[in-house]
């Protein structure tokens, strides 16, 4: 069973959708119990980092969210990704869930639009179970004005835009974090979310 949090902040019903489509056993969820139970943890996300970050902690997650994400699959979807990190500064300085190094600022691209809209090509960093199944020439869909800032060893790929923006972080362990939607994301996106579906015991 893959939990999907709901905590009032997040794009929850397409990617219960995909989940549908997959035939991967899931269900929306703001009980801390059922969030325990789980064998999987998908966290969206849409919106502001600070307003996201306290809807969490006042739907009373944030604890539950982090202790379980340490132990079983946990994918952050779009801001559900920002909010992985230590720190956000969108509109002002807020702690994000601290479960990856590294903190989410505004993207700074000169001659470039912001937001970052559109279709874009994955290229590949570390390895990755979730991206096992993708090819050379992967696009994914992206909506977003801020950006992951963290070191190498957690990019398992990015998106060329006026320099390398992170698409899809992991620990090497349990956490995977997607800039893009891949409930959006067409044939890729949808193998994205299998391949996630496929870590659970």
């Amino acid at each position: 069973m893959i939990a999907i949090v709901d905590y009032g902040a997040g794009n929850i019903f397409s990617v219960k959708n995909a989940l549908d489509y997959l035939a991967l056993e899931n269900m929306l969820t703001s009980a801390p119990k059922e969030i325990e139970a789980a064998d999987a943890i998908i966290l969206p996300g849409v919106g502001a980092f600070p307003a996201a970050m306290k809807k969490l902690s006042e739907s009373g997650l944030t604890d539950v969210v982090k202790a379980e994400a340490k132990k079983k699959p946990f994918l952050g979807i779009c801001l559900g990704m920002q909010m992985l990190f230590e720190k956000g500064y969108e509109f002002e300085e807020c702690d994000g869930l601290g479960l990856i190094p590294g903190s989410v600022r505004k993207m700074e691209k000169p001659g470039y639009i912001i937001p970052h809209m559109g279709w874009n090509k994955l290229e590949y960093g570390v390895e990755c179970p979730l991206l096992k199944n993708t090819g050379d020439e992967t696009y994914v869909y992206f909506v977003h004005s801020y950006q992951a800032v963290t070191d190498d060893k957690y990019i398992a790929a990015w998106a060329e835009y006026d320099g390398k923006v992170p698409a899809m972080v992991y620990d090497g362990k349990t956490v995977f974090g997607a800039q893009f939607h891949p409930e959006k994301s067409g044939i890729t996106g949808l193998d994205i979310l299998k391949s996630f579906g496929g870590l659970i015991k």
